[in-house]
């Protein structure tokens, strides 16, 4: 959970810098368009956006030690609770003023962490389904698929889309994690993790572009946590400890529910291309 929570300390930080880094990237002339790929080669022209990149690198070596260690819900709940760490960073970075009630979203994100934590059993050490690594596959080449549908659909249901996506592609990278015990190219579980952490990467670097970004980091938080943990519980065998399952349900429930609400830090404000 320590490792958990070091990597949403790490994805927190890197949102408030990348958000800034694709706002200054910004081509005007692309505004019709779902996904930009030329969008991530300007961006990384920005150091804001190198620099959320290297935290991004440390928190994903972080979360692969959480979820070696912990069942994948109560890794989802930490990453989720990322938002709480942008909310922080956003206040003091971006003089972005927090009111009571974000504050106490702040404090609900961490009570329902810390339930999880008491709560939390060892991870599951089942393979699932045979058919489970080419299933994660497929989604994430669905993913890049929805997220070019997601240019010809209107501007809240194509940011609610990319952000979606972009947890999906997150959730996959997250159990293929699980199924990865060495590096065998001929594991599809590895072409999953790679293709579903570059369509995530992609979508939500096109989300917090344009268009409504609360309301695609809102996606990218359900995305990311339910799918996984369902997937966790139902076929790789994680569990909680002896009746406290009520426990981790609620703790998840409200961890989930505090980051939801603090959803409009995944969005940061105009700045000037020179800085």
């Amino acid at each position: 959970m320590i490792c958990a929570l070091g990597s949403a300390v790490c994805y927190g930080t890197a949102t408030v810098l990348q958000a800034v880094a694709a706002r200054a990237a910004s081509d005007s002339g692309s505004g019709d368009a779902g996904v930009d790929p030329a969008l991530l080669l300007r961006a990384v022209r920005q150091w804001r956006y190198v620099a959320g990149l290297g935290l991004d690198g440390l928190g994903f070596v972080l979360q692969i030690v959480a979820l070696r260690a912990v069942p994948i819900y109560a890794v989802g709940a930490a990453l989720a609770a990322s938002l709480a760490v942008t909310a922080v960073v956003a206040a003091r970075v971006l003089a972005v003023r927090l009111s009571g009630t974000e504050w106490a979203a702040v404090g609900v994100v961490c009570a329902g962490l810390a339930m999880l934590g008491l709560a939390s059993g060892e991870e599951g050490h089942e393979d699932g389904p045979a058919a489970l690594p080419w299933a994660l596959l497929a989604v994430a080449a669905a993913i890049l698929l929805a997220g070019a549908v997601a240019g010809r659909l209107p501007g809240r249901a194509r940011a609610l889309v990319l952000g979606l996506g972009a947890g999906c592609g997150f959730g996959v990278v997250e159990v293929a994690v699980r199924l990865i015990d060495s590096f065998d190219l001929a594991n599809p579980a590895l072409y999953a993790l790679l293709l579903g952490g570059g369509a995530a990467f992609l979508l939500l670097t096109s989300a917090l572009q344009r268009g409504s970004v609360t309301t695609a980091t809102a996606g990218m938080v359900l995305g990311e946590t339910i799918g996984p943990a369902l997937v966790g519980v139902g076929w790789l065998g994680d569990h909680t400890r002896a009746g406290l399952g009520w426990l981790v349900v609620s703790g998840f429930v409200v961890a989930v529910a505090g980051a939801l609400a603090l959803a409009r830090f995944g969005e940061a404000p105009q700045v000037d291309t020179a800085e």
